[in-house]
């Protein structure tokens, strides 16, 4: 194996070599893609860091994955919005017994129904501090992990609502949001890749989780489900499937892509 060459990434049953922590953002809370995403890591051998704003939901869900799959995990409370504590948790992780990092699933985020007109400062600032500058923050903060290792994969989480501006829920400040995700996952991913780390977005359409809840009801959701051609929303476990498949070996020849999944609700 030369020096540029990736060290393999973690792999079940007789092939598994290596074995590698995948570090999920936003993955306390129940229904969410995070929560399905560390799950599937573990399924698939991974050893799973989940940091959330809620500690004592990332510990649980942590000691959950551990106890259904067998593999090392550990859950921090962390605001991905505050660098310093994003750095301090990197600082944790890396002095804790879990593998060294190898994958990063940037899934927190949150929604943002408020019509342009009525949007403050202050959510402005919320909106893009979580769902875009988090990412950044986060980024910096593991890929120094990874490019010692010999391995790295980061997906960061975009949405639907960047590629149509909104449509399905949010508004203009989430939109934007994850519009920026997809310019920071196209640049980041042409500085990674002559160290052979990957970087690429998901962007879902419409999906199954909590994000929501607070405001859905039967109606809003039926219209949903009929706007999209497959007739019905995304499971957070087929989206954490896709996550976790940029993150292992097959996916070494793809950086710097949009993944779109959306049920055929967007197609360009």
């Amino acid at each position: 194996m030369n020096d540029t060459t990736p060290a393999p990434a973690p792999q079940t049953g007789d092939q598994q070599t290596v074995q590698r922590t995948a570090v999920v953002t936003g993955g306390a809370a129940p229904r969410s893609i995070g929560r399905a995403t560390a799950h599937r890591f573990a399924r698939e051998g991974w050893a799973v860091a989940i940091l959330d704003r809620d500690g004592e939901g990332a510990k649980a869900v942590a000691e959950e994955v551990a106890a259904e799959h067998g593999v090392p995990t550990a859950g921090f409370a962390v605001d991905v919005t505050r660098s310093a504590a994003v750095d301090d948790v990197a600082a944790q992780i890396a002095a804790s017994e879990l593998p060294v990092v190898g994958a990063l699933a940037n899934i927190a985020g949150i929604a943002s129904p408020v019509p342009f007109l009525e949007v403050t400062d202050e959510l402005w600032d919320t909106i893009i501090a979580v769902n875009l500058t988090g990412s950044f923050y986060t980024s910096r903060a593991f890929l120094p992990a990874m490019l010692e290792g010999g391995y790295g994969r980061v997906v960061n989480m975009s949405s639907v609502s960047a590629q149509q501006g909104g449509g399905v829920f949010s508004k203009t400040p989430y939109s934007a949001a994850k519009a920026g995700v997809l310019g920071l996952t196209r640049s980041l991913a042409r500085e990674m890749a002559p160290h052979q780390i990957t970087v690429n977005a998901i962007a879902p359409g419409a999906a199954d989780t909590n994000i929501r809840a607070a405001d859905a009801t039967e109606e809003s959701e039926a219209a949903i489900n009929a706007s999209i051609p497959m007739g019905r929303q995304a499971s957070p476990e087929e989206i954490a499937a896709l996550v976790v498949w940029l993150s292992g070996p097959d996916a070494g020849y793809i950086t710097g892509t949009t993944q779109s999944i959306n049920g055929g609700a967007y197609i360009s």
